[in-house]
Parts: structure tokens; sequence; C-alpha cells
């Protein structure tokens, strides 16, 4: 039997989940750093994976809680696609990185994990990252902390 641990999983297992969705923000600021919300525009925002697919993995969220694409408004798909853009020249300047992944998942069959807000993933990709672990057994190793990374990226916005 094998074993990774992962001690940090157990707050989100035991822990309260929530009742609204995750993506959609008061305006309370203060608690921007415990939710990983790394700037706040007009019309979009961008926050860290709380469970990402690799160090950096960031996604960019309109503020309106919807499902599609088309329900976008032109002031909103134009500050989010600003957004993606930005990141990715963040990404790409503070891991060095070697590509990124750009992805939205648009409906259940689609792979959505929360079909119910639209939200781009960006991941910042190297040769080589998908190590025998992960091409094994499925499972990435994570080398930075999510604050320290928050706070990496933070200064970026």
């Amino acid at each position: 039997m094998k074993h990774l641990w992962a001690p940090w999983r157990i707050q989100y297992i035991l822990g309260p989940k929530p009742d609204t969705c995750v993506f959609c923000l008061s305006d309370d600021t203060d608690r921007d750093a415990e939710r990983l919300v790394l700037y706040r525009g007009r019309r979009a925002f961008v926050i860290m994976n709380r469970y990402p697919y690799n160090n950096g993995h960031i996604m960019v969220c309109p503020y309106r809680h919807l499902s599609s694409l088309t329900d976008l408004e032109q002031d909103e798909a134009h500050e989010t696609m600003d957004l993606v853009q930005r990141c990715s020249g963040i990404l790409y300047e503070h891991f060095h990185c070697e590509g990124i992944n750009v992805g939205l998942n648009l409906g259940k069959a689609a792979g959505a994990g929360i079909r119910e807000h639209l939200h781009f993933h960006l991941v910042p990709r190297w040769n080589g990252d998908s190590s025998f672990i992960a091409v094994m057994d499925d499972v990435r190793t994570m080398p930075q902390y999510l604050e320290e990374t928050y706070t990496a990226l933070k200064g970026y916005f």
C-alpha cells in the first residue's frame, strides 16, 4: 500500500462546507488573504485554487454568478479576458514556467467541478513536471505552501 501524506487536507475533510458558491465574493476585502483572492477588478477577480493542479494554479472569475460564456456582458467578457492575459504574464514572470494551461470547463459533461459559476483556470507548466508520481499514481507534488505562493503573487497585483 502506498501513502501520500497531506495533513493540510483534514481541514477540508472535517471542516464545514460552504452553503454558498465559493466564487461569490462579498465586499469584505478583509478576508481576501484567507480566501486567496489576489486581485479585485470592476467586473472580475483573480483567486488562487485552494486545491491546485500545479504550483501557482490561479483562476479568473466574473463577479456575477453565471454558468455560460454567452451570459457574459461585453464589459465582463473583456475584463475577464484582460485578467487572463495579465495573469499569464505574471505566471511567466514569477515562476519562469515553460507553458501555461488555460482552461474553462462549461457544464458537468465538460468536467466542471463548480458548474454554477464560470471561472478560467491558469496552470503553470514546466517540461517534465509530470513526474513518475503523476504518471503512475495520478498524484502531483506541490513544492510550495499556498500561503507562500499567495504572498509572492499578491505583489504583482
